[in-house]
């Protein structure tokens, strides 16, 4: 196979599309149909979007005859989506996004609301279902639902009431990190029974230690757990459980690729270890049924596609190296998302890393199909810093005003910004680095810095690349990659440059979207999606070659890595950021200030009076 051309779950159609040439033939029909203005949304209506759901059927006959069709529920880190795709020729037909709040409620905290993070799919599952009637395809197409989300984050609610105990700690949050050093001290040094059972670094990063904060310092979530009531899950488990009828009969699961993201899950037994569990403190009563990647779990109970089954989940990498067709060992695909996460099939072994990187379990194609694993190499941040610099520093309106930005200077004139903001993640695992930005002169303004934030995910990505290289023993010979970033030209030129290798993208780029609609359809009891080799067919890749000598290169990667160095050793024990910070933390400076001066003041006046 050759760098320019990648398999793709397509079955050769029959007849070209009327949209365009068969490589672009989902891009054209969107083009065509541009989405129209929406009114805000309406709270969730089941009853009502039935009886639409019934007229759109009565008018099937008036209407093109696409299919069958499979939908995927992406729900990441800063957005959700819905996106319904053509299963013979895995066309992207009509989506539609919603974007999600984080709240930053103390230093080093993430969190998202799970209500709505669940309020947004139903959105997006509708709006989607609006536009394909407008593009006169006839939503009784779609047979299968499948779910990709962010991995790790944290959600516990309440069985009985459907409520959230709490809001979502998501994968990015610090809060654990005082929780981690004191775990790291009960660790044998020859004995990392956690690492050789999760193939996973003892880390604020997964599940495991935020479910323990939960349990710790939330007293509804104690309470719950005491009155047989609290469920926790991964971001899928709570979307599944309540889109399939929640506390009326929802289906408490998870798929294998992201119980391998807790930290309780034994990847070799492929089951909930009762030692880590004890380890970390976690109730095994609470955790869900993991099942495979692809077979039914249940139906949709509500909303524009009532009845249609959910027979699809995978941690959103795990979707990304599915939809980018890395079935074969040693091919690999790196997902520029919030983050950055570069994957690479190892087969039915585990591959532990000597050089940073996780084992991690990659799919697992039906209840009674062998489990695939993957090495991963995961950084932070990487199109969170865009958003940082649109939301908090203001340099940027829209995330995509970066590129012309950067354009305008073609360089970061010896501006280095390491984006550090949740310490830094693969190959260091170092939670006490945080973000930099230096280098800088009276010259440096806010186009060198958008460059240098653009560097700074091909520096991190190089990193990771190089620890997978160590690790495989065979380098890469071109960079398989996708996401949403991938759309910025500067950004994939620069990775070339800095890799010194090519780097190629598909023609569509929404391959994490794709693999939970494959693995969805190709679910026993769907069947409308074959995985089978010989009904898989070339795809176009857009390629950006290395545009500068080796040398240049490594002269920047080297300053690059001077830069991480300076990150690191921020945040120390005492600090009130590493994770249980005093009373005097959270007061305002002035009220402190003057507390205790009326402390002085009283204390002199009394020594007075004796």
């Amino acid at each position: 196979m050759s760098c320019t051309e990648n398999s793709v779950a397509r079955q050769p159609a029959s007849q070209p599309s009327e949209a365009g040439s068969p490589d672009m033939r989902g891009l054209a029909l969107w083009t065509r149909h541009p989405p129209l203005p929406l009114a805000p949304p309406s709270p969730r209506k089941p009853a009502a979007i039935a009886g639409r759901h019934e007229a759109g059927l009565m008018a099937a006959s008036k209407r093109a005859v696409w299919g069958p069709l499979v939908g995927a529920v992406d729900q990441g880190t800063s957005s959700t989506r819905f996106l319904v795709f053509n299963s013979k020729t895995a066309e992207l037909l009509s989506h539609h996004q919603v974007e999600i709040k984080q709240e930053f409620p103390r230093e080093g905290w993430v969190e998202q609301d799970p209500k709505e993070i669940l309020h947004s799919v139903y959105e997006c599952i509708e709006k989607t279902c609006e536009k394909l009637g407008q593009l006169n395809i006839d939503i009784s197409n779609i047979k299968a639902i499948g779910v990709s989300n962010q991995r790790e984050t944290t959600v516990v609610w309440d069985k009985i009431t459907g409520e959230p105990l709490y809001n979502a700690v998501v994968w990015l949050d610090l809060r654990t990190q005082s929780t981690v050093e004191s775990l790291s001290k009960r660790i044998p040094g020859n004995n990392n029974f956690v690492k050789s059972k999760t193939g996973l670094p003892l880390s604020t990063y997964f599940s495991a230690v935020k479910l323990h904060w939960l349990l710790d310092n939330v007293r509804k979530v104690q309470k719950a757990v005491e009155d047989k009531r609290a469920l926790f899950g991964t971001i899928d488990s709570w979307l599944i459980w309540s889109l399939t009828g929640g506390v009326s009969g929802g289906v408490h699961c998870t798929d294998v690729t992201n119980a391998s993201r807790t930290m309780l899950f034994n990847i070799h037994s492929l089951e909930w270890d009762k030692q880590l569990c004890d380890f970390f403190g976690i109730p095994m009563e609470i955790l869900p049924n993991v099942r495979s990647s692809s077979e039914i779990y249940g139906l949709m109970k509500a909303g524009a596609l009532e009845g249609v089954p959910i027979s699809g989940c995978l941690g959103d990498q795990s979707a990304a190296l599915v939809g980018q067709m890395c079935f074969q060992i040693g091919q690999a695909k790196n997902t520029y998302g919030t983050g950055c996460f570069l994957l690479c099939n190892t087969g039915h072994k585990c591959v532990f890393s000597d050089h940073g990187l996780l084992t991690t379990v990659a799919y697992k194609l039906g209840r009674d199909k062998p489990v695939y694993y993957a090495l991963e190499g995961s950084v932070a941040i990487a199109g969170a810093v865009v958003r940082w610099l649109r939301d908090n520093l203001g340099i940027i309106k829209t995330s995509e005003e970066i590129e012309k930005l950067a354009k305008e200077v073609g360089t970061s004139y010896g501006c280095y910004f390491v984006p550090a903001f949740s310490g830094l993640y693969a190959p260091y695992w170092e939670p006490s680095a945080r973000g930099i930005i230096c280098g800088l002169t009276q010259f440096t303004n806010k186009c060198h810095i958008a460059f240098a934030a653009l560097e700074a995910v091909c520096f991190q990505t190089r990193e990771i690349l190089d620890a997978m290289n160590r690790d495989c023993g065979i380098p890469l010979s071109h960079l398989q990659v996708d996401g949403g970033m991938t759309s910025n030209n500067i950004l994939m030129q620069l990775q070339a440059d800095i890799l010194c290798i090519p780097v190629v993208k598909p023609s569509m780029p929404e391959t994490t979207a794709l693999g939970a609609a494959m693995v969805a359809g190709a679910a026993e009891g769907v069947n409308v999606w074959s995985l089978e080799p010989e009904d898989l067919s070339a795809v176009t890749m857009e390629r950006f070659e290395p545009q500068i000598n080796a040398e240049e290169s490594e002269i920047r990667y080297s300053t690059w890595k001077k830069a991480v160095m300076k990150s690191m050793g921020w945040v120390t024990n005492q600090s009130p950021e590493s994770g249980d910070p005093s009373i005097f933390c959270s007061l305002p400076l002035g009220f402190f200030i003057v507390s205790s001066m009326v402390m002085l003041i009283g204390a002199r006046y009394i020594s007075g009076i004796l």
